[in-house]
């Protein structure tokens, strides 16, 4: 079987990891190769490989724990789209809050799938608002295990790429690239807007055309690092929905806008609240990355009788609290007008992580 290439794109949540996979993924297939992804979550029912699966990429997903936590499912999705997707590439996104993905992660595959795969330069994804708090030594509004995280996500990274580059002008750009490379000297630092497209062909030839992964591993306190997972309640939610001519565009917007004042009201930090509502083929999807300001929206999911919700949330609070308060929001929501059917849930806080393979050198 031929080698396939392996592109890694970690980063804290909300940096846009998921939109980029699915740009990326297209001028990759534009360029005549086959692409695979693969997801990574806690828990199933993941809006990211809902919205992925709508295209013609082939998705897997490896849910339950993180990567490094369950590398063997790790590697079963690579040979899955090694084989069913025939992949020439395969991009994969773990989860948000994981650090020491080198030592965990790209060590374990350069050793294992020697010959299979090509591991491109490990790719950490910031947002330029969250990395600027953070080179100016504060903590992105994070608790500080969790910018602990952050960091250490940055420092062990073979490229940082900073997103997000259309809502920041050039003037502060410059000035982000330049403080980053000071911060992280070893780290090549790229930038990238997924929403405009400039830098993406940039990054892609780098990861392309390199081999040289994980150069860096770094030390983790993993005390500190479980504390920082620890402190986000999670939830992924899956809910039918049925009325008479429902506008779930407008549906959408009001849920969204209500757990986001809510959560600046409590002062919770948001990792990322990211909603799909589907109608048939049409659909909505949401975002919500910090504070009120944040929120997005793009695509319709059109006025319709049914709908289906996906809702997957990382917040500050404990998992109860959050379950509540997105259920008491949907029943205010809903009323007596919507009908709702809960298809699927997991809430939780997530365990201290316990890699599968921790290397202690560069292989």
């Amino acid at each position: 079987m031929k080698t396939t290439r392996l592109i890694l794109v970690g980063g804290f949540l909300g940096a846009g990891k998921t939109t980029l996979l699915w740009e990326a993924a297209h001028k990759v297939m534009q360029n005549g190769q086959r692409v695979g992804l693969i997801t990574n979550d806690q828990a199933p029912e993941l809006v990211d490989t809902a919205i992925l699966s709508r295209d013609e990429v082939k998705v897997a997903e490896v849910n339950g724990s993180c990567f490094c936590c369950n590398f063997p499912g790790l590697i079963d999705a690579t040979k899955k789209l090694r084989k069913e997707a025939e992949a020439d590439v395969i991009i994969a996104e773990p989860v948000g809050s994981c650090t020491d993905l080198s030592a965990t992660i790209v060590q374990p595959l350069k050793e294992n799938l020697r010959g299979e795969l090509l591991v491109s330069p490990l790719t950490v994804l910031a947002d330029p608002m969250r990395l600027s708090d953070i080179l100016n030594g504060g903590n992105a509004g994070l608790h500080p295990s969790a910018a602990y995280i952050y960091r250490k996500q940055l420092e062990e990274s073979d490229i940082i790429l900073i997103s997000k580059t259309d809502l920041v002008s050039a003037e502060e750009l410059s000035l982000l690239i330049e403080k980053t490379k000071l911060h992280f000297p070893e780290s090549e630092i790229m930038t990238a807007s997924s929403a405009s497209g400039e830098g993406l062909s940039d990054w892609l030839e780098k990861v392309q055309n390199s081999n040289e992964a994980g150069k860096h591993l770094v030390e983790v306190d993993y005390d500190v690092y479980a504390e920082g997972e620890a402190v986000l309640g999670w939830l992924n939610s899956t809910i039918e929905l049925s009325g008479n001519s429902i506008d779930w565009d407008a549906f959408a917007q009001t849920l969204m806008q209500s757990l986001s004042k809510q959560f600046d009201a409590m002062g919770a930090s948001v990792g990322h609240v990211k909603i799909l509502m589907e109608s048939g083929d049409k659909y909505i999807v949401s975002n919500l990355t910090g504070l009120n300001n944040t929120l997005t929206f793009r695509q319709s999911a059109g006025t319709s009788n049914n709908a289906r919700l996906t809702v997957n949330a990382r917040v500050e609070m404990t998992p109860e609290t959050l379950e509540n308060m997105v259920k008491t929001t949907l029943d205010e929501i809903c009323e007596a007008t919507i009908s709702k059917k809960l298809v699927a849930q997991r809430c939780l806080s997530p365990g201290r992580p316990n890699p599968t393979y921790r290397f202690a050198y560069v292989v």
